[in-house]
């Protein structure tokens, strides 16, 4: 299965000129700060100042346009993984430009700054492991915060959209003044089922839910999708108890996966389905999976599948906004079947 939200590389993207700059500018800094140093000052000639700046911005640059390369395979490893991996990156290459300019300097009868080889090449990789270690930290930082802001501004953008859908609203009246006279009692309990679905829908974006009233939510959506398909939509609820019924969620996380499940799912078989919610918890995650069976995917009807894909999308940026990263939503097509699954952190 794959998590929408691991499509985008977690690695800063050092390939923006801004940044290029900024990691420039921090190099020079760090020159200046050392050669301004009380202890420092003295035997630092222009040259020697000019010869500092342009090593260290030299391997900044170096740096940054590797790590550049590099961010696709760092962000497949996991973050403190690369982030190890970046920072040997630039020690490496930090290690290796030193020493080819101490080499170069050995060659006129000089040493670069007065030192030898070794004091010269592992202190420029440790100024350079250190340099990158704050200027990534603070990349990370921004681009998190950045991504944050961004999901909170989608989710209550998502929650004023998260509406249930028009053709709903109208299959749903219909459906309700053909049962009037048939069936009043049932008319009235598609009434209060379609009632609160629109209550929850015009709070989407305030307050919380909780896993019981989103599951009770569900179950009112498929009672009236049931009125309308009849025998074609079956549903199967697997709960394993215990289950913490009073989890705080953000409102309508469960009622678009399902609504999913028998949009581009269920009715589009001409035998129907069965639509099946799995609940259940491990020692740390409560996971939700709804699985439907579901046609495979057409080119021409791309534009439901992108319909489906911007839910799951919006449920997963309002999960994260609300639990962080450890929240995941996971779908994928197998063998006649669509699965959507959850999982959430207990200790959140």
């Amino acid at each position: 299965m794959r998590d929408p939200r691991r499509d985008q590389p977690w690695f800063p993207d050092l390939c923006r000129l801004p940044r290029l700059a900024a990691l420039l500018g921090l190099a020079a800094l760090v020159v200046v700060v050392l050669a301004l140093a009380p202890d420092g000052a003295q035997g630092w000639s222009a040259y020697r100042f000019l010869s500092a700046c342009g090593l260290a911005m030299w391997l900044a640059l170096a740096v940054a346009v590797l790590l550049c390369k590099l961010r696709a395979p760092l962000s497949r490893l996991s973050h403190r993984l690369g982030a190890l991996a970046a920072l040997a990156v630039a020690a490496a290459v930090a290690f290796a430009g030193a020493g080819v300019v101490h080499a170069l300097y050995s060659t006129l009868g000089a040493e670069p700054l007065g030192v030898g080889f070794w004091r010269f090449t592992s202190g420029s990789a440790a100024v350079t492991v250190l340099i990158v270690a704050l200027a990534l930290r603070h990349f990370y930082v921004s681009d998190r915060w950045a991504a944050q802001v961004e999901a909170n501004a989608r989710a209550e953008a998502d929650a004023l959209q998260a509406r249930i859908r028009p053709h709903f609203l109208f299959n749903s009246m219909n459906l309700i003044a053909g049962l009037l006279r048939r069936d009043p009692a049932v008319a009235e309990r598609a009434v209060l089922d379609l009632s609160d679905l629109f209550r929850a829908a015009l709070g989407a974006g305030e307050g919380e839910s909780t896993l019981a009233a989103e599951c009770e939510l569900a179950a009112q959506y498929l009672s009236i999708e049931q009125l309308r398909l009849g025998d074609r939509l079956q549903v199967a609820w697997e709960r394993s108890e215990p289950l913490p019924w009073e989890l705080p969620l953000p409102r309508l996380v469960l009622q678009p996966l399902v609504e999913n499940a028998v949009l581009h799912g269920v009715s589009r078989l001409p035998e129907g389905g069965t639509v099946s919610i799995a609940l259940w918890t491990d020692a740390q995650s409560l996971h939700l999976r709804v699985r439907n069976p579901a046609p495979p995917q057409d080119p021409s009807l791309a534009s439901l599948h992108r319909g489906a894909g911007h839910a799951q999308r919006s449920i997963a940026h309002r999960l994260a906004w609300r639990f962080g990263p450890r929240a995941r939503v996971t779908a994928g097509w197998s063998d006649g079947y669509y699965a959507c699954e959850v999982t959430l952190p207990l200790d959140a």
